[in-house]
């Protein structure tokens, strides 16, 4: 069965997207102030009352504790975007509850009581919102939520109190980001109540051009209006990016199916990659078969490469612990083994 990550996309910019709910119950503290006693108990009571979770949506869920994992399993967690980078050395009891798609996760006693997330891909918010509100009345008929009249749900980090949700569209932006002007245009959606991310890099510098559109606030406005807004800024992003890319193709064609194949090769052939010079030749490939400048044989999630190539994974695949010079032949080694032939054009 596919994870939700190698799922093909439609060949629009949305590589993917994310609903997360907070929540907490009324009668324990936060997880901060929690105990390890208080905390195994709350585990014990959330895990039989979601036994029968899998009966409700008709999924199969694996539960497991997070805190029983080692360092590489829970970096390899994080590097699939299933757990925050901030639990990676929690020390409390925590669990998860896991589809085999890894499409839907429940973090238990991690920086909430509960986090529901769902992804999917492409531009997918409004059924997965559906399915996280779904998941989120069955719980709620079985635990008491810490619940405000005023302000809302109530969250162990202010920022989240209100709907405790946080709407997510990954899109891939190669070429708007180039452009002078995109920095102030980051700056700005601030106005309209969203923030912008590169996802991977340090600093300015973003390898692979994926960027996270996520709402500011989770007060005031619905979950629904929330997701809406992000869909919409997600949306604009993607027709500014066509449009650009449309332009360079019409003026510039040749050279860009040039530099699509380059990369192309590099990747097929070569023997070290950095995650540097990787992600951005699979951006290049990425651009390339949205674009139409090349087409591989079978259909192929380059998002599930970029995810393949991080250093957990990596490590995770070898029956040894890799230093630097080894990943980055580790890396070069599963991108020509996974990467698809192209059709003959």
């Amino acid at each position: 069965m596919l994870k939700w990550f190698e799922q093909v996309q439609d060949g629009g910019n949305i590589v993917c997207s994310r609903i997360r709910l907070a929540r907490n119950l009324s009668e324990y503290p936060f997880p901060s102030k929690l105990s390890q006693e208080d905390g195994k108990e709350m585990l014990a009571r959330l895990s039989e009352g979601l036994g029968d979770l899998g009966d409700m949506d008709g999924r199969d869920y694996e539960a497991a504790y997070l805190d029983e994992l080692n360092e590489l399993d829970r970096r390899a967690l994080n590097e699939r975007q299933i757990l925050s980078p901030s639990l990676l050395d929690r020390k409390a009891p925590m669990s998860i509850l896991i589809t085999k798609e890894e499409d839907i996760s429940l973090i238990l006693n991690g920086l909430d009581h509960i986090r529901i997330q769902v992804w999917s891909p492409g531009l997918g918010l409004g059924e997965s919102l559906k399915t996280a509100d779904k998941l989120d009345d069955y719980i709620n008929a079985r635990f008491s939520y810490a619940f405000d009249e005023k302000y809302g749900y109530l969250t162990s980090f202010p920022t989240n109190v209100g709907t405790g949700l946080k709407a997510t569209a990954i899109v891939h932006l190669p070429t708007l980001s180039m452009g002078k002007k995109f920095p102030s245009m980051l700056n700005d959606m601030g106005r309209i109540g969203v923030s912008i991310r590169g996802m991977y890099g340090e600093g300015r510098e973003n390898y692979g051009s994926l960027y996270e559109i996520s709402n500011q606030k989770t007060m005031g406005r619905t979950e629904k209006e929330l997701t809406d807004l992000v869909a919409k800024v997600a949306v604009q992003l993607d027709d500014q990016e066509r449009q650009i890319r449309e332009m360079s193709l019409a003026s510039h064609g040749p050279q860009l199916e040039d530099e699509v194949y380059k990369s192309y090769g590099v990747l097929k052939y070569a023997r070290r990659l950095s995650m540097k010079d990787a992600m951005t030749f699979l951006s290049q490939i990425m651009t390339g078969i949205c674009d139409g400048l090349i087409k591989p044989v079978e259909p192929c999630s380059v998002f599930r490469l970029m995810l393949g190539i991080q250093t957990a994974n990596l490590q995770k695949l070898s029956d040894r612990p890799l230093d630097k010079g080894e990943l980055d032949g580790a890396r070069a080694a599963y991108l020509r083994g996974e990467l698809p032939e192209l059709s003959q054009r």
